[in-house]
């Protein structure tokens, strides 16, 4: 019976009944969105927040401690300074990180890529243009063999980074026979090699064309992070590589390039270096592997790879270099740097792993 009276019910009656339903869109109940997790996802969207309020903290408690002393431009260039030869390197490493993989030998690509500079001007007498360019070269060269190892022999990036850590250290103190070229020599001959060590007044602050070039290449990395296709491909291979090749990445070509790219900043850093100190020696910059992973964690850039901002890599580096020098002027033991820098790994671990349950 009631079957048939539905079947008789004519057009009108269903206008009458969906202009009495309501007309609002269905929305789902927001009562467990608190502040907690807003912010959980303002930080997951932006993940360079967190080591910029770090920084402007420190900036700002070391300023009211010290005053003017800290605030000088030259406490301020100073800082930039000190930390131009990791900020570059933890550039590379976070290239690296950002695909869910760690470099080890960052530092010993770096000290290698200034060894051969060095080698070919003073020991073959090549000009000093070829000498950056063979250094540039062996950067490269390092950094596709480790994508080549990660991305077709697959084959763990902690392995085989801490495996050719160990190989380009022997081969750097084999190559340059332990020997360290002077200051005085490459400004005399091959003024080139120490060109990033020269120095230009902006507005009344000191630069050299170290720190220029580092804040440089963070902007364009950024950029080629976020708007080309090849950054968007580096964060889908670090966040799910599966997926990604399912979507149409391509993994392998990803990784070696990432690799490569990390290799070649890590010779630029080489280069730098010698600006930096004026000399080329085979035993500087070892521990630049663990001070460029110590500036990309303390800069937000996750460990499980997928998430992160190059930009906080740079203001890991710069919250450093500010406890380094803060502490100094302050007269505080050095151990106090390392002890607060421990810290602040820990507590940026922490923060990501809370940052991450947004996605989960």
């Amino acid at each position: 019976m009631t079957s048939e009276t539905d079947t008789k019910k004519g057009p009108a009656d269903f206008e009458t009944a969906a202009a009495s339903s309501p007309q609002t869109v269905a929305e789902f109940d927001s009562h467990n969105q608190v502040w907690s997790h807003k912010l959980q996802h303002r930080l997951h969207q932006t993940p360079a927040l967190v080591p910029l309020i770090v920084l402007v903290l420190s900036i700002a408690i070391f300023g009211i401690l010290l005053g003017s002393k800290f605030f000088s431009p030259f406490a301020m260039t100073l800082i930039l300074q000190q930390v131009q030869i990791v900020g570059i390197v933890a550039a590379a490493q976070s290239l690296v990180i950002l695909t869910a993989g760690i470099d080890l030998s960052v530092g010993a690509i770096m000290v290698l890529s200034s060894v051969v500079m060095g080698q070919v001007t003073f020991r073959y007498g090549l000009p000093a243009e070829i000498a950056v360019l063979c250094g540039l070269i062996c950067g490269t060269i390092c950094g596709y063999i480790n994508g080549f190892l990660v991305a077709v022999v697959k084959l763990p990036p902690f392995i085989v980074t801490l495996g050719m850590w160990q190989i380009v250290l022997a081969t750097n103190f084999l190559y340059s026979a332990n020997e360290t070229i002077r200051s005085q020599d490459i400004s005399a001959n091959a003024p080139l090699l120490q060109f990033f060590g020269n120095k230009v007044n902006i507005g009344g602050a000191i630069f050299t064309y170290g720190v220029i070039f580092m804040v440089l290449l963070v902007i364009v990395l950024a950029y080629a992070l976020r708007q080309t296709a090849w950054g968007r491909h580096v964060y889908a291979v670090g966040d799910d590589p599966e997926a990604a090749q399912l979507s149409g990445v391509q993994v392998k070509k990803t990784l070696i390039s990432v690799y490569m790219i990390s290799g070649l900043i890590c010779a630029f850093a080489g280069w730098a270096m010698i600006g930096r100190i004026g000399s080329i020696s085979p035993t500087t910059g070892q521990l630049a592997n663990i001070e460029s992973i110590t500036a990309v964690v303390i800069g937000g850039i996750s460990l499980f790879g997928g998430r992160g901002s190059i930009l906080g890599s740079l203001f890991g580096a710069l919250i450093v270099g500010v406890f380094t020098l803060g502490l100094r002027l302050l007269g505080a033991d050095a151990q106090w740097t390392y002890l607060l820098i421990g810290l602040l790994i820990i507590a940026a671990v922490a923060v990501d792993q809370w940052i991450r349950k947004v996605s989960v």
